[in-house]
């Protein structure tokens, strides 16, 4: 994977007795963005079944979406100010430990509102260690690899579409959506215990401040990431999030097929994601536009097309591909904007990103219960048309990079 960040080169926080200790390290970090991201979307793939447990309807089960979205956005910038002088190291390991909680507490809920809570606790999660773990991988290697090990850490994004959600489905239909998030609880304090042996002590080594967000609230180039961001996010999980009944309703795809499919889209957002990371850095209005294209086009011919098995992959496996590419170029924007602050970057993107899940899932929920799921296609593909034409409406001319990097 191509990263889309480009971190200052810091110093190691620990003389290296060899790679393989600190690179050990990255993949422990690694693996905990990958426990993140398979939880937080693992309902997606076990939308329905948990809806039909509590007798609520599927846009009320995604507020399993909607609530983690919300949570991390407020406490990336509140989590990240507020512990910015405790070593990192601790605050990983507090993180992951709550996200192993909140996966035994969803397994073992008597209603949904107790889901919902544990969701709360995904959100908290997700908004610290991300805010977090982005940078962390100058401190985690020599220099001269920083650029591979932070490719490394945010290969856990597309891994978690390949191998999390659709194994997490396959669970979730042979053994209950129960045993889905048991088993995902379990997962996550192996990755804890990995976590706490091979990362180092890390103190801060600059602490993310109020006003350093406030300025870059304040720059032109933050306001164009965020704008890109909301259109393209919410388009997305405005759609995904109910891809379940639109597979199940329109294409007519037996349950256990539905991982079939998901595996195909998370296999098509690996490829995705190398290719928006090798071209977005010379190329990165082009290729975000390029992205929200293809998810238009996607997501508005599912409806038409989508009615027959090879339609739903073909058009799946687009919407994979272009979807990959977009936390890259996302990251790409939000780390040229703060170049000398990559936490505060981090932050950022963090918060953005995951309150337009929040957004486009509340959304997509409302039409849903009100329409149809090829209604949610159609207007999710509209807006993901429409950030096609926000970033061509800024030429070339009108947004430079800045200078530092």
């Amino acid at each position: 994977m191509s990263t889309a960040i480009t971190p200052s080169a810091q110093s190691p926080a620990f003389p290296y007795h060899s790679p393989f200790v600190s690179w050990l390290a990255v993949i422990s970090v690694m693996l905990g963005i990958f426990s993140i991201v398979t939880t937080e979307i693992l309902p997606i793939g076990l939308l329905t079944s948990i809806g039909s447990s509590f007798t609520v309807s599927d846009g009320m089960a995604g507020l399993m979406m909607t609530m983690p979205g919300f949570l991390a956005a407020l406490s990336a910038p509140v989590v990240t100010v507020a512990t910015g002088r405790i070593d990192r190291r601790v605050m990983l390991g507090l993180f992951i430990l709550l996200l192993a909680l909140a996966n035994f507490l969803a397994a073992a809920a008597s209603s949904y509102w107790l889901v919902l809570i544990s969701r709360v606790m995904v959100g908290v999660t997700i908004g610290g260690f991300w805010s977090i773990g982005a940078g962390l991988a100058g401190q985690l290697v020599p220099a001269k690899s920083v650029g591979r090990a932070t490719s490394v850490i945010f290969s856990a994004v597309p891994l978690g579409s390949v191998l999390g959600v659709p194994l997490g489905t396959f669970i979730g239909d042979i053994a209950g959506w129960r045993t889905a998030f048991l088993v995902m609880g379990g997962f996550t304090l192996a990755v804890l215990v990995l976590l706490l042996v091979a990362v180092p002590p890390l103190p801060s080594q600059q602490a993310t401040r109020p006003d350093v967000l406030g300025g870059m609230l304040r720059s032109v180039d933050t306001h164009f990431a965020l704008v890109m961001t909301f259109l393209i996010v919410l388009a997305h999980f405005g759609t995904y999030t109910y891809v379940t009944p639109f597979l199940e309703q329109v294409t007519h795809v037996s349950t256990g097929l539905i991982t079939l499919y998901l595996l195909v889209y998370g296999a098509a957002g690996i490829a995705g994601n190398f290719l928006g990371g090798s071209t977005v850095g010379r190329h990165p209005r082009a290729t975000f536009a390029a992205a929200a294209g293809l998810i238009a086009g996607a997501t508005l011919l599912l409806p038409v097309l989508g009615g027959s098995d090879v339609g739903a992959v073909a058009l799946l496996a687009v919407w994979g591909i272009a979807y990959g590419a977009v936390p890259v170029c996302s990251q790409t924007w939000f780390s040229k904007a703060a170049p000398d602050s990559p936490e505060a970057s981090s932050v950022l993107f963090t918060a953005s990103f995951q309150a337009t899940i929040s957004i486009g899932a509340l959304v997509g929920g409302a039409v849903l219960d009100r329409s149809s799921p090829s209604t949610v296609m159609v207007l999710g593909g509209l807006a993901a048309a429409l950030m096609v034409l926000v970033a061509w409406a800024h030429g070339a001319g009108r947004f430079t990079w800045p200078k530092s990097s």
